[in-house]
């Protein structure tokens, strides 16, 4: 038994081996189908990935508080208008804030300030462009950054506002690539500060996530919010000086405070923090913890509505859910391919059996059975489909590395997606060559041998 279908097994091989030309565009569509599946789940699984690391550099649970800047033209108009009533004053985000959320909500388990700052470094006559970030040493557990040389801030420099600071991954290779940044002294604006850690370089790319809370880390240069608030700026000192002198805020001039200088710069932001960045312990808890923010941020700041609360982790996972049904969409289209290559398939053998009606009925006249005959046409089929499934997944990986090279698109080939690729190609051969193979096996060998 076991000989036979070996030797049904060989007759198909050099059936497809005389019939080469055939074959080959017949396993066209196997082929295609296969690496079209290959190289969309490679997309799909490079796309979570990226979710995942972008899910991670936002920092798994953390609420955003962002400032909303009252807009003069607003309120100038309300006047004009004759609208009397005293509109009531806000002292915007404040570190006032920052220290209420983390006595008062329970939930929270780390909270930072965030101000930043664009201009300049300065290092032995070397100048970059780089973002100069005041936060607390919670930032780094936040956003999950790694230390790589030296230390975090100590309580001291948080507290007292010491000139120090962390600089990126990027920051060293421009400044420190032949020595070591520990104790150097770097400039920013007029002010010197002593580097005391080195943060571990990201590879991540983060274009367009800056929105959602995400910095690119490798430019910034960090240091004690404290301190950002005393040498560089301190939008707080304005709005409170407006406040006491009488009236409502009315979007005046403000000042910043830039290494000892002043100058005067257009209105809109008088909030002392740009961001407050809040983690909550449990993840059922943030809904409720956002909810709680909203209430008691709104009280302190006299029912004035100029902060907006994001929560980036559920933006991401709403983005994660946005391509899945994309990366479905697209899995939909190539099992498509390999649906339309099990159809040639069986048209294919199905012409093969008109083809062969003869040499089907000489091999049921010297004794072969109908087991034979499907086994014959069945393999046949089969080897068609499990060899255009090994070409498919060559071009599939051929196609996922030019994806990632030209494109620039993460791609990740798992070991499942080439088994289920080359499953299904193995199972659109039996399933589609099934019936041509029965077909064969039910002719009559009487009539085989006397058609012409």
């Amino acid at each position: 038994m076991y000989k036979r279908y070996v030797h049904d097994i060989n007759i198909a091989i050099e059936s497809i081996l005389a019939n080469k030309l055939k074959s080959i565009l017949t396993a066209l569509g196997i082929i295609f189908g296969v690496a079209a599946v290959i190289s969309m789940l490679a997309i799909g699984k490079g796309a979570q990935q990226e979710i995942l690391d972008q899910i991670k550099m936002v920092g798994v649970n953390n609420i955003l508080i962002n400032p909303i800047f009252e807009e003069p033209d607003d309120q100038q108009s309300q006047e004009e208008n004759g609208n009397k009533q005293k509109r009531k004053f806000s002292p915007g985000l404040t570190l006032a804030d920052v220290d209420a959320i983390k006595k008062i909500v329970p939930s929270v388990s780390r909270i930072s300030p965030e101000i930043s700052l664009n201009s300049f470094v300065q290092y032995e006559g070397i100048r970059v462009p780089a973002k100069i970030m005041g936060v607390s040493n919670d930032y780094f557990e936040l956003y999950n950054l790694p230390i790589e040389e030296g230390v975090f801030f100590n309580d001291y420099q948080e507290e007292h506002g010491i000139t120090v600071c962390i600089i990126g991954g990027n920051i060293k290779a421009k400044f420190f690539s032949k020595v070591d940044p520990i104790g150097q002294y770097i400039k920013f604006g007029q002010v010197w500060l002593k580097v005391i850690g080195v943060l571990k370089k990201s590879e991540l790319t983060v274009s367009g996530m800056q929105n959602a809370g995400v910095n690119v880390y490798n430019d910034n240069v960090y240091l004690p919010a404290k301190s950002m608030l005393l040498r560089y700026q301190n939008r707080a000192l304005v709005n409170s000086k407006k406040f006491s002198e009488g009236g409502s805020f009315s979007g005046g001039g403000m000042f910043i405070r830039f290494g000892g200088s002043t100058e005067s710069q257009a209105p809109k932001n008088y909030h002392q923090l740009d961001r407050i960045i809040v983690q909550v312990s449990e993840t059922p808890d943030i809904n409720n913890t956002t909810e709680i923010l909203s209430r008691m941020m709104l009280r302190r700041h006299a029912e004035v509505k100029d902060f907006e609360i994001t929560v980036p982790e559920l933006l991401l996972k709403q983005q994660e859910r946005t391509k899945d049904i994309f990366n479905i969409v697209l899995g939909a289209i190539a099992s498509i391919s390999l649906i339309v290559g099990g159809i040639g398939i069986m048209n294919i053998m199905f012409a093969s059996v008109m083809e062969r009606i003869k040499e089907i009925g000489t091999r049921m006249a010297i004794g072969a059975k109908k087991a034979d005959i499907i086994a014959q046409f069945l393999s046949e089929a089969v080897l068609i489909s499990v060899t255009g499934g090994f070409i498919g997944i060559v071009l599939g990986i051929v196609l996922t590395k030019l994806i990632t090279h030209f494109a620039g698109i993460l791609t990740i080939i798992s070991p499942l997606s080439v088994l289920v690729a080359f499953g299904v190609s193995a199972a659109v051969g039996v399933i589609f060559g099934l019936s041509p193979a029965k077909r064969a096996a039910d002719r009559d060998p009487i009539e085989s041998l006397r058609y012409e």
